[in-house]
């Protein structure tokens, strides 16, 4: 891509609309975490349970990932195409942000595991779809499937071990 072409300042706004679409998903969920660190070091966790820190920077560059690969199926295929990509992506995301509260806001365990499976599926469904319209998409989605299915093990760890918590 040449950045003075005249394409290029075309692809930028519906670039920002799909980056801040998701990043906006991921402040929704960090709303409802403004308490997870300390909530989540009060936690009984495995030994494999990363630090609190490491969840903003991780779930930013997730944020970023998705935001391009939704813009590059965009750039492929438009609304006039058929929205079955676009509702996935959209439940992927709302689930994703629902899960947060689920699980910091309103401590439900086992509603937020539940959720997270139905996540990771949201997840599998939008890369096969991605896939077909734009491989290249499906696969700037396999950090956040591996990453969630990461945490879906954390998240049934940590609620297993926090039945009063939790």
């Amino acid at each position: 891509m040449n950045p003075t072409s005249p394409d290029t300042g075309s692809r930028l706004p519906s670039l920002a609309f799909w980056l801040l679409l998701t990043l906006a998903a991921g402040g929704v969920g960090a709303i409802a975490s403004a308490s997870a660190p300390a909530f989540y070091l009060s936690l009984d966790r495995p030994a494999w349970a990363p630090p609190p820190w490491l969840f903003g920077p991780v779930w930013t560059l997730l944020y970023v990932l998705m935001g391009l690969s939704a813009w590059l199926v965009w750039r492929a295929r438009r609304l006039d195409a058929g929205a079955t990509p676009y509702v996935l992506f959209f439940a992927q995301l709302a689930a994703n942000a629902a899960w947060t509260w689920l699980f910091f806001a309103w401590r439900q365990g086992q509603w937020a595991f539940i959720e997270i499976l139905l996540l990771v599926a949201l997840i599998v469904a939008t890369m096969a779809v991605f896939a077909r319209i734009r491989p290249l998409a499906a696969v700037l989605l396999a950090p956040y499937l591996a990453w969630v299915c990461f945490a879906t093990a954390l998240s049934f760890s940590v609620w297993q071990r926090n039945p009063g918590l939790l």
